[in-house]
Formats: structure tokens, sequence, C-alpha cells
């Protein structure tokens, strides 16, 4: 079962999401990487506003690639997302609730997510043109001068993921290891 998401995301939604669980995420979500994040959280600690409101938002961590006519936005897979866990506590700090990417997050970003109640997400790697039909449109809304990893306004309908880290402590890749893992 498929469980179907739409953002702003709230606390009673992410308390429903379970490590494993696919879901289907519509609305608004936000592409920001490693050099972004740099400049929001430097913003943030000023006390100057971020480039969008934070609270109950998605970050994907997503390698764009140039639009094709008539598409919104050319390949759009998940990057590795370990280069934003410097960043991903302050970013929690200022209310975000989940964010995509793919491969491992480190223990201390795992617990930050327990703490202040967001999720992490995987998408397929690998699968940019497939993802890339599930956004309807694409505006670039700060840091230009960062190119490809400028932050992006992304509207999506249906966009595929699966929870990998939920606010109870479920770790999806832990759950896989422990299952094929030979007793003793």
């Amino acid at each position: 079962m498929t469980v179907s998401l739409s953002t702003p995301l709230s606390d009673s939604a992410i308390a429903d999401l379970h490590a494993g669980d696919a879901v289907s995420i519509s609305g608004v979500i936000y592409v920001a990487r490693d050099a972004a994040h740099k400049r929001i959280v430097e913003a943030l600690q000023r006390g100057e506003p971020p480039p969008f409101e934070l609270p109950g938002q998605i970050i994907y961590y997503m390698g764009p690639s140039p639009a094709k006519p008539g598409r919104p936005i050319g390949s759009a897979g998940p990057t590795t997302s370990y280069r934003m866990d410097p960043y991903t506590e302050a970013m929690l700090k200022a209310g975000v609730k989940g964010f995509i990417g793919k491969g491992m997050r480190s223990p201390a970003v795992r617990e930050a997510l327990k703490l202040h109640r967001a999720v992490y997400l995987a998408s397929i790697g690998g699968a940019g043109a497939l993802i890339s039909q599930r956004i309807v449109h694409s505006e670039l809304i700060a840091y230009e001068d960062l190119g490809a990893e400028a932050v992006l306004r992304l509207e999506v309908a249906e966009f595929p993921a699966v929870v990998v880290n939920d606010i109870y402590g479920g770790d999806l890749y832990e759950m896989g290891k422990s299952q094929w893992q030979k007793a003793g």
C-alpha cells in the first residue's frame, strides 16, 4: 500500500509513517543541495529569512539536468544525502519536516529526525528520467549563481519515495541488513 502525502507535511501525517512505507507526494517540494544548505543555514544563523518558508517543507537532494523542450525539468534523480548531514539539524530546527535523497544518514541525523519529528525518504537512484515525469512545474527561486545547486521550487504529482528513517527511530537500511545477516 502507498501512503498519499500532501505538502506541507503535517505532524499527524508524519506520525503515521514508518520505515519501509511507500509514499506518493503531491504538492510543492524544494530542491537544495550542500552549497544551498550552507547558505540557508548561514542566513538562519544571522537571523535572516531563508529563501522559502521552511516549516512543514520537504527538501529534495536532486541532481538536475536541463529540461527538454516542452518539459518543466530534465532528469531529476536523487543525489547522495550524507553531504547535507552537517546542515540537517539546523534545517530541522527551522521546521523542515522531510528530506528526499539516496543513501544512509549519519547516526546524529537519525537522532535529530526523531527529536524534531521529521522523516528521511529515499527516491530511486538511476531513475531520474522516470521521476521527472512526476514534476509538473519547476522554478528557480534562489541562489541562481550556484547553477545546478540553486534552490528550485517543484510542483509534484504522485512523486514516489520510500520512508527510510521515521520519527520512531526506524531505519529501512538497518532493517534490510538485519534481515539478510546470517546467524552466528
